[in-house]
């Protein structure tokens, strides 16, 4: 076997080159719309998208760049998706981000550069190809949000993100340091052959592991790691929060399989209680504090840590006696979760946008009033993305949270049956400020009068968004059978 194969990199080659092309090609485009830019950027995603989309069928993971990356068909999915995630944000942006001077090469550079991160840490099978991604994907995002220069808020909210960000990453990379000094290696699957053997070093064991989880929980943005995720939410420009809010959770997601479970799943019994304590005080903490919001970016921020909370608990089933069909059913659950999550908050932060004009942010909660009798159309798409985050049926926010359900209590576990009962309880406060959304578009009394501009492709996008929810919410089976089918694949040989 070819120990650099090209061919199954050709994806991050092809968006490389095209980042690289874009920024030189930018130079030359006098448009204020940026539309060659934007469209190039979006013909490059497609063609991005359609790589991915057909290796999805191969069954067998492959090697690449001396065993520094791997793909397999989780990897192609979750690719495929941030590539569809980064695309619709592009499509939302353009008309706010025009209105606002913010329609400059670097927004799809900076995009482009971002993504291409976010594929190598979900390709990533070595624990520098991991932070070397992980750097890409965070340098990208920390420029994104600094964007709008001459606006303190921005400013701010791109500070606090680098300090705190900074700091993960320097968590994260001393649990790996420690890692590799317990197991002698740098190779996930090398690791996981150590920690099986047990020659580890079991105390550096220990110590490395909680470093590693507490960099992951910073990405994920879950307490006690989430300090930053309001701020940024509510500081940065509404196109940039959404490509904060969507993709790189995925990343996030992939890294936590590559590293907790292809790399440490020997020392599971460690990592998942420090996964539930996170899971239960991050749907605890965001559901109370979204109450108290009245800006509909921080109640989103307080909510996402929620809904990653409840994400987590996927990882938590175990493998029983050898049995594994537990732990594949939870992961496939956290899987289905996170994609339908981050489907729902594209519709979301974009209409947000849709609703905000020159001179005017529609941040907060307020701002939505009377929404109904303005447009009842957008009030519609609304209420299906409200309803999912809340998980009501049929929307497919609903089958993602009785996924996750159905894989804790499968196990016959008595504390994994309590949690869920916790989780169910924390939900229902969290319905609370989701149905008060709805309440407020549909019972009170509009504010404003202003007639909604028509967003073209973005109004079309989100009513394909929504139409969607509604689709995976009415018909799950085939997107949760997907998403078994190449967690079964990829753990295969594990």
């Amino acid at each position: 076997m070819n120990d650099l194969n090209w061919v199954a990199v050709t994806p991050e080659i092809v968006l490389l080159g095209m980042a690289c092309l874009v920024a030189l090609l930018d130079l030359f485009v006098t448009s204020k719309r940026r539309t060659a830019t934007y469209l190039l950027t979006l013909l490059t995603l497609a063609v991005v998208g359609g790589l991915h989309l057909c290796a999805l069928d191969n069954a067998t993971p492959v090697y690449a760049m001396q065993k520094m990356v791997m793909t397999d068909p989780m990897g192609h999915l979750l690719a495929l998706s941030a590539t569809i995630a980064v695309a619709a944000s592009l499509v939302y942006a353009q008309v706010y981000a025009g209105d606002r001077e913010l329609l400059v090469g670097e927004l799809f550079t900076l995009s482009l550069f971002a993504l291409l991160g976010i594929s190598i840490m979900i390709i990533a099978h070595n624990f520098l190809s991991i932070y070397l991604g992980l750097e890409l994907m965070s340098l990208s995002l920390y420029a994104l949000v600094a964007l709008r220069r001459d606006h303190a808020q921005s400013t701010e909210a791109a500070m606090k993100y680098f300090v705190l960000g900074a700091l993960a990453s320097g968590f994260l990379l001393y649990g790996m340091s420690m890692m590799y000094g317990a197991t002698g290696s740098l190779d996930l699957a090398q690791v996981y052959k150590v920690t099986l053997s047990g020659a580890a070093n079991p105390q550096v064991m220990a110590f490395g592991l909680v470093f590693i989880v507490s960099g992951l929980a910073f990405k994920l943005g879950v307490v006690p790691f989430h300090m930053w995720v309001p701020d940024v939410y509510q500081g940065a420009p509404t196109a940039v929060t959404l490509m904060v809010a969507g993709a790189p959770k995925l990343a996030a997601f992939a890294i936590t399989i590559r590293l907790l479970v292809e790399g440490l799943i020997n020392t599971a019994n460690d990592w998942q209680q420090m996964l539930l304590i996170l899971s239960v005080a991050s749907m605890a903490l965001g559901n109370l504090a979204a109450i108290a919001q009245t800006n509909l970016k921080r109640m989103l921020a307080y909510s996402g840590i929620a809904q990653l909370g409840f994400m987590l608990l996927g990882f938590v089933p175990t493998v029983i006696a050898g049995n594994t069909v537990s732990a594949g059913n939870g992961y496939s659950s956290a899987l289905f979760y996170v994609l339908t999550y981050v489907l729902t908050t594209l519709g979301t932060f974009g209409m947000v946008m849709l609703l905000s004009r020159p001179g005017f942010e529609s941040e907060q909660i307020s701002d939505l009033a009377g929404l109904n009798k303005r447009s009842p159309m957008l009030a519609g798409v609304m209420a299906v993305f409200m309803f999912s985050l809340a998980g009501i049926p049929p929307t497919v926010g609903f089958y993602a949270k009785l996924a996750v359900l159905q894989s804790l209590i499968t196990t016959n576990s008595p504390l994994l049956l309590q949690i869920s009962i916790v989780a169910v309880l924390l939900s229902l406060v969290g319905a609370f400020y989701y149905l008060r959304i709805i309440k407020v578009m549909y019972f009170d009394e509009p504010k404003d009068l202003t007639p909604i501009v028509d967003g073209g492709s973005a109004r079309l996008l989100l009513s394909f968004n929504a139409l969607t929810v509604l689709a995976l919410g009415i018909l799950p089976s085939g997107l949760m059978t997907l998403c078994a089918q190449v967690i079964t694949r990829s753990l295969a040989s594990y």
